[in-house]
């Protein structure tokens, strides 16, 4: 029973991690009745549950049993073994929500296991200590029904952009908006070790384009390993992405090469060219966001504790 018209009893699996917590702190903040399950300590009072969703306890059962929404923050292996214990326990009308970066293999499980049973998948484009408002969250509607519609107004109501795409097309996108992009800047963090410059030298005098790109590789070399290795290893479209990642590179080096064509310069002009027709109508756009962000780049950086550039 609901504790008043209109409250969802809520279990976020996987509410310790960053995005638990930001999908649990939206649905309280929305006024429902929110119990995360985490085998982590979190201090959220009486709202955690530690337990082990692949091995729950019958506490743990009690609170699936009992819930309308039941979201899985979690690693894809995890969901994936979880989904058929889930399912299992939660009422026929309950909603099941993932928040796998790759939707196929999950869309795939949950349409052969349980085909009747509610369930969306929601992929954050963004790190949770952003915030919500104003975000895109990539929307997956494995099989609809009433609850579906009712959180995606929730996060509507929260200030994320709903941004609804099929399964295949999903993973498709993330391919190229997630996988080349993590791909560029590790291979790009990758190279720079190999060079072996000075960091102190190198970050006294990088232009923008490398500053930004420095704060890109600090930024996923700091995160969680384990959200880049499924955005690596588990979309079945990131082989392809850092295979034309990787042949991008071999034809410029063709190009720009000692020895290459006497037409080299002018087939260099065509590959921008081309690259500048991929973008569309979105150019402008794009070469606005740009120089928006150097422009709030700091024009002076400040020395590690302790010492000066060298």
């Amino acid at each position: 029973m609901k504790e008043h018209e209109g409250q969802l009893r809520c279990v976020v699996v996987g509410g310790a991690g960053a995005v638990g917590e930001m999908f649990a702190e939206l649905l309280t903040a929305s006024g429902n009745r929110v119990r995360t399950v985490d085998p982590a300590h979190r201090r959220t009072g009486g709202r955690h549950l530690r337990g082990d969703v692949l091995e729950p306890d019958e506490a743990v059962r009690s609170e699936l049993r009992a819930a309308d929404v039941v979201l899985l923050a979690v690693p894809q292996n995890v969901a994936l073994a979880a989904l058929p214990v889930v399912a299992g326990t939660v009422r026929p009308d309950a909603l099941l929500v993932e928040t796998l970066s790759v939707k196929h293999s999950f869309n795939e499980a949950v349409r052969r296991t349980s085909p009747e049973l509610q369930a969306v998948g929601l992929n954050p484009m963004f790190a949770p200590s952003l915030g919500l408002p104003g975000r895109p969250v990539a929307t997956v509607v494995h099989h609809d029904g009433p609850l579906v519609h009712r959180l995606l107004e929730l996060v509507r109501g929260g200030g994320g952009r709903v941004v609804p795409v099929a399964a295949a097309e999903h993973d498709r996108i993330a391919a190229a908006s997630q996988a080349l992009t993590h791909a560029t800047v590790l291979g790009f963090g990758s190279a720079l070790a190999e060079l072996d410059v000075d960091i102190e030298t190198l970050f006294a005098l990088a232009p923008p384009p490398h500053a930004v790109m420095l704060a890109l590789l600090a930024r996923i070399v700091s995160g969680t390993p384990e959200v880049y290795w499924d955005v690596q290893a588990g979309n079945p479209r990131a082989p392809e992405a850092r295979k034309a990642l990787a042949a991008g590179v071999r034809r410029l080096d063709a190009l720009t090469a000692p020895g290459s064509a006497p037409t080299a310069e002018t087939d260099f002009e065509a590959a921008l060219q081309r690259i500048r027709a991929a973008l569309g109508g979105r150019l402008d756009d794009c070469a606005q966001l740009c120089a928006a962000l150097f422009a709030h780049l700091p024009q002076t950086l400040e020395p590690p504790t302790g010492g000066t550039p060298s």
